[in-house]
């Protein structure tokens, strides 16, 4: 059975939890393999919503085993907090698995991620706040501390003191912040020891083995292609390889054991923190968007900048990972417009350029080139076959796959998790 990475192939918030929905039942392990709890999705079950930041989402399909990889930044504190939230509503949260070799979120890398963002001023990347960018700093600059230092007192607390020998003087005589104590560090992190020590795993082996028993194996990133840290608009990016090559890395298993690459994107676009962002809107349009997708933040809650569809930019997902299949999602949204702009190229200083730029600065002076697509008024979201659309919405579609670099297998018609059009099935 297939290895499948899914990704985001915009800038976040394109509803991949619908795809992961989309393939629960026939799927066995859903990783995540990226990111920490800096991002989230909101995956909506009958008439019940659940807002995920840490967990992969298919720890709400009964008989998944949920993984969270050693690509993965962890803190503890909000891995529990979630796991009670969800055993509260009756969510089987047993079946985890948490990598030992997934990096430990302390309480100084959210301390150190919120003073430097405010240091930054007008230079601020966006960050959450949540520490991950620390944090993955540390484990580059191999001052990190993993899961499984947590099971060795020692060990943990000679790698938290020799992190905060640097940390401290960094807080006190640049941030002018008191210093961290590492007591008052492994003694939180010994405290989550006991509970923790049952879900830790070689996940590494256990998804090998996995797939060598002809399980299914789905990889679920975090944020987005153009928010990775290597093929986003950098340095507005986030720490980790959000892209299907961190699959591999993100999860130790081989890059040809994997199938198929499913890339979700929105009918529109969206954006939250700063950076570029060619077809953002700043008029009644915009606030449209917002409004009608409910485009906030699951993580933070800030409003997302919203934008028209950017066929560059799900060009250049499809061929920065791979992409097999797209997911379509939020077409509903667009639903009452008459006209429906879609950028289909940019002009940077006069000219006419086809795909993403590689230049940064090329990329903030783009400025989209737009054709217009006809709108519908009906509802759709009671289509279940691409020929119950309208007209109007089927061509909307069709153009996009066209503009895009692969075909639109599902399309999205609705917030349900069966609000959808399934055009070809993503195990095929």
């Amino acid at each position: 059975m297939p290895a499948i990475v899914l990704i985001g192939a915009q800038w976040g918030d394109e509803g991949k939890g619908k795809a992961t929905d989309l393939l629960g039942s026939r799927v066995d392990y859903v990783v995540k393999f990226n990111g920490g709890n800096n991002a989230g999705h909101t995956v909506v079950v009958g008439d019940k919503k659940y807002a995920l930041h840490l967990l992969p989402s298919g720890i709400l399909s009964p008989g998944v085993t949920p993984v969270i990889a050693n690509g993965v930044v962890v803190d503890i504190e909000v891995l529990f907090s979630e796991l009670d939230a969800l055993s509260a509503r009756g969510v089987d949260v047993s079946r985890l698995l948490v990598s030992a070799n997934a990096h430990v979120i302390t309480h100084y890398h959210r301390t150190i991620d919120k003073v430097t963002e405010r240091f930054l001023g007008n230079r601020q990347i966006g960050t959450t706040g949540r520490g991950i960018g620390p944090t993955y700093a540390d484990k580059i600059n191999r001052v990190g501390i993993r899961i499984q230092d947590i099971f060795d007192e020692g060990i943990l607390r000679q790698k938290v003191e020799g992190a905060l020998d640097q940390k401290n003087h960094l807080l006190v005589k640049v941030y002018n912040r008191r210093a961290i104590s590492a007591d008052e560090i492994v003694d939180d992190l010994l405290s989550y020891a006991d509970r923790l020590r049952p879900m830790v795993a070689d996940t590494s082996l256990e998804l090998n083995r996995a797939l060598e028993d002809g399980k299914t194996v789905l990889f679920e990133g975090g944020q987005a292609t153009m928010l990775d840290v290597d093929h986003g608009t950098y340095p507005f990016v986030t720490s980790s390889n959000a892209t299907s090559g961190g699959a591999a890395t993100g999860s130790g298993v081989a890059p040809n054991r994997i199938d198929r690459v499913i890339a979700v994107v929105k009918a529109y676009t969206t954006r939250v923190g700063a950076g570029p962002f060619p077809t953002e809107l700043f008029d009644a349009s915009g606030e449209w968007l917002r409004a009608r997708g409910f485009e906030f933040g699951t993580t933070t809650g800030r409003p997302r900048r919203t934008g028209w569809y950017d066929a560059p930019i799900a060009r250049y997902s499809a061929r920065i990972n791979g992409v097999t299949d797209f997911v379509l999602t939020k077409l509903d949204v667009l639903t009452g417009l008459e006209k429906i702009p879609v950028c289909v190229a940019y002009d940077v200083d006069g000219t006419r350029v086809d795909e993403v730029p590689v230049s940064q600065t090329d990329f903030h002076h783009a400025v989209p080139i737009y054709e217009e697509l006809p709108g519908w008024d009906e509802d759709i979201t009671g289509a279940r076959e691409f020929s119950d659309l309208p007209r109007a919405a089927q061509e909307y579609v069709l153009a996009l796959e066209e503009m895009s670099g692969s075909r639109m297998s599902a399309i999205g018609v609705g917030p349900g998790r069966d609000e959808i059009v399934v055009r070809h099935d993503l195990l095929d």
